[in-house]
């Protein structure tokens, strides 16, 4: 006799999300250090097609940070995923290590922090735009997570003209964010289920400069939505907060759609 499963593992196999193996990062991969604001020496990694063919996309870490100064740069499963598919799209990456340059630990729920995205990183991602425009790149696209993201918004807010040609900010902290000024277009893409950085104040922020900032919110989605593995888990943080964090099969193929898309149609 077969006996029937319980409601609440049926429940769980249909939430579900299928793992996916993280791709090795290009062979073209280096690390180097750049000229980062107020006299830092900034160290990055670079990654590039064999024939560039689409802009410069400067990738914007998440609060974990990609390593410390004294070892070398490490990309996540999620940043080499992202990664190897911007390659294959003829997009150089450079991935600025913002924390490791400074002596840094992670970001993740300290306040204050001393690489806050609204000053320090917001003049990181500016000053590797300014590089990689002096590559041949022409106008890069700024790509961030969460802190990343935060960064996102604001580098694009005080970009001077010509500096980029987009943005893209995944599940960005929008609390505190300056105004929606930048001219280029962005794209915002939230979970709707995000307790980490909810998606109502970034949908609000989005709502303030239509025609220019589109926001994508992904229905029952949690922070970290593009992950591979893992699957949905609590994680307690200094400040006291407990957030849940998680991979979504289907918002992360839709955001993967997106992204893509976005950059395709960038002039």
């Amino acid at each position: 006799m077969i006996r029937a499963l319980p409601l609440l593992f049926l429940l769980l196999l249909g939430c579900a999300t299928p793992d996916e193996a993280a791709p090795p990062l290009p062979a073209s991969a280096r690390e180097v250090t750049l000229p980062g604001p107020g006299g830092v020496a900034l160290r990055a990694l670079v990654l590039t097609p064999e024939t560039p063919r689409g802009p410069a996309v400067v990738a914007l870490h998440g609060c974990s940070g990609i390593g410390g100064g004294g070892s070398p740069i490490r990309l996540g499963a999620r940043e080499r995923d992202w990664t190897a598919r911007l390659v294959a799209a003829g997009h150089p990456v450079i991935f600025p290590d913002s924390f490791g340059s400074r002596g840094l630990g992670e970001a993740c729920g300290q306040r204050p922090f001393p690489a806050g995205p609204f000053s320090v990183r917001r003049d990181d991602a500016l000053a590797v735009a300014a590089w990689a425009t002096a590559q041949g790149w022409g106008r890069p696209v700024l790509l961030g997570w969460s802190h990343g993201g935060s960064t996102t918004l604001a580098a694009w807010a005080a970009a001077p003209p010509g500096a980029l040609s987009g943005a893209v900010a995944l599940y960005p902290g929008c609390l505190g964010a300056p105004a929606p000024s930048g001219a280029v277009p962005m794209l915002l893409l939230l979970g709707g289920s995000d307790d980490w950085t909810p998606a109502a104040p970034c949908e609000g922020w989005a709502a303030r400069a239509p025609g220019r900032v589109v926001a994508a919110t992904f229905s029952g989605a949690h922070h970290g939505f593009d992950g591979l593995s893992g699957g949905l888990r609590r994680r307690s943080l200094p400040d006291g907060r407990t957030v849940s964090l998680g991979p979504d099969g289907a918002a992360r193929g839709e955001a993967r759609r997106r992204v893509m898309e976005f950059l395709a149609a960038l002039p």
